[in-house]
């Protein structure tokens, strides 16, 4: 017995990082699984690598930043499966800039990504659970930066701290449906969107990782395998009662102080 047995799993922003590893660790643990993306190459080449492992996969084109695309993906895994039990909201846009800097059409690429995106998977996810009359959990997969961050992602510490307050808000109206919303707060993650990132915007080179984990206190940057192995517990029975938390996932101390 897997902790996801027959379960079927929908992964947003599931073709690489987090949401990739998400979607392995789900079909470990006996989930079908689907995935969304914007590129079909990744997404066809992890279909095919879950599918050789015996699993039931699909890989949905999308993008996200289009909201009625971002409902379509459930939509199209009801049409495929007959339902959806488990929503993983992985995707995530951490393009930088300042207050001062950020200009309204950045601005609203991370409200499109960050957070309209999650709302209207969200929305289309709770609206089958509630018409089959049937429970059903959903992960927002957050960030530790939600709470303030630092000054060069200001956007997206907006947009991801409205997901935040979103997470509490659906979980309380749908408790009584039986349906359980939570939310990660990840902090720095070893992904290849980060790598992009940091050589994009910070000038890092091939060593950027090691010299970064030899500044954190675990001496090492958060492990996707390790953070979807937390989600598939929050997606499973096992995480009881839970609804309605959001949870840092960091090796930072919120109000800590050196």
């Amino acid at each position: 017995m897997g902790l996801l047995d027959d379960k079927v799993v929908l992964v947003n922003g599931g073709t690489q990082g987090v949401g990739a590893a998400v979607a392995r660790a789900a079909v470990r643990e006996g989930a079908v699984v689907a995935v969304s993306g914007r590129r079909p190459e990744p997404g066809e080449a992890l279909v095919a690598e879950l599918a050789g492992q015996g699993a039931k996969a699909m890989f949905v084109r999308a993008d996200l930043a289009d909201a009625d695309q971002a409902k379509e993906t459930v939509t199209r895994v009801v049409e495929a499966y007959g339902r959806i039990d488990c929503l993983v909201n992985a995707a995530g846009l951490t393009s930088r800039g300042t207050l001062l800097d950020t200009t309204p059409g950045l601005f609203d690429q991370h409200i499109a990504i960050n957070l309209k995106a999650p709302f209207f998977a969200m929305q289309a996810a709770v609206a089958d659970m509630v018409r089959r009359a049937e429970p059903g959990t959903i992960v927002n997969v957050i960030t530790s930066s939600a709470h303030g961050g630092q000054p060069f992602l200001a956007p997206y510490v907006a947009a991801k701290a409205g997901l935040m307050g979103l997470t509490r808000n659906a979980a309380h109206a749908h408790r009584w449906d039986r349906i359980r919303i939570n939310g990660l707060n990840i902090g720095w993650t070893a992904t290849e969107g980060e790598d992009a990132t940091q050589r994009a915007f910070h000038g890092a080179g091939d060593d950027w990782r090691e010299q970064a984990a030899a500044r954190l206190p675990m001496g090492k940057l958060g492990q996707p395998d390790e953070i979807a192995d937390f989600v598939v517990l929050l997606l499973s029975d096992r995480s009881g009662v839970v609804t309605g938390s959001v949870i840092d996932w960091d090796q930072n101390v919120l109000g800590g102080l050196d």
